[in-house]
């Protein structure tokens, strides 16, 4: 494991921290300390993750991240948030942030985030063999990776599409949001789990005019259910 990841912030102890537990594991690590400078690493050095604050000098996170994905690069994009605020990481999602991660971070979860979404970036490219799978008028086709509501197509994000395959394939049963984790993101450290609390409320936006819906089960987690 060699990836080259970008890790930007400007406070130069998380930087080290970060640094030191993912060089650990074999990764190649560029620091920038300022937006600029990371726009600037991000075109030139070609990075397969960046690791995001949102409160920096000159460009803030979210513009950085705006200006990554309006010119299609291809990093995945993980956002650190200081204030644990759904409006900060719902918009960070909108702008296409992979994921989030609120700040003070357990470094090993920070890790555990990196392998998770590179891993997912890996499936994506890989072969699908399942049978699209309809329930009313939501279609999902695992193959092409692509949704619709009726004939209108359904954007969604690499994460979304996902977390709506997991629902889909234990459609009905409850599942634990240490139970989507492991199986939406393939985490194996359960440090945060609001991170599945944020994509619901995102996913269950974008299926308003489906015959689905995502019902939470207070005290345990969430369940896929087809509308009457």
């Amino acid at each position: 494991m060699n990836e080259l990841l970008l890790l930007v912030d400007d406070e130069p102890s998380i930087i080290k921290l970060a640094r030191l537990y993912l060089e650990r594991e074999g990764f190649r690590i560029l620091a920038a300390r300022d937006g600029e400078a990371a726009l600037d690493l991000a075109n030139r050095e070609k990075p397969a993750l960046i690791v995001l604050d949102v409160m920096l000098p000159k460009l803030d996170g979210f513009e950085v991240c705006r200006r990554l994905r309006a010119a299609q690069h291809p990093a995945a994009i993980l956002m650190l948030t200081a204030r644990d605020e759904d409006i900060d990481k719902i918009l960070g999602l909108e702008l296409g942030a992979d994921d989030y991660l609120t700040k003070p971070f357990n470094p090993r979860e920070l890790v555990a985030r990196v392998k998770a979404i590179l891993r997912r970036g890996e499936r994506v490219g890989e072969p699908q063999t399942a049978s699209p799978v309809r329930l009313g008028n939501l279609t999902v086709d695992p193959a092409r990776r692509e949704a619709r509501i009726g004939t209108s197509n359904l954007s969604l994000r690499t994460q979304e599409f996902d977390l709506l395959l997991t629902f889909l394939e234990h459609r009905g049963l409850v599942l634990s949001r240490e139970q989507i984790l492991q199986k939406a993101w393939g985490f194996d450290f359960y440090g945060q789990t609001r991170t599945v609390d944020v994509h619901v409320a995102h996913l269950r936006k974008k299926l308003e005019a489906s015959d689905v819906k995502i019902e939470t089960v207070t005290g345990i987690g969430y369940k896929l259910v087809v509308g009457l």
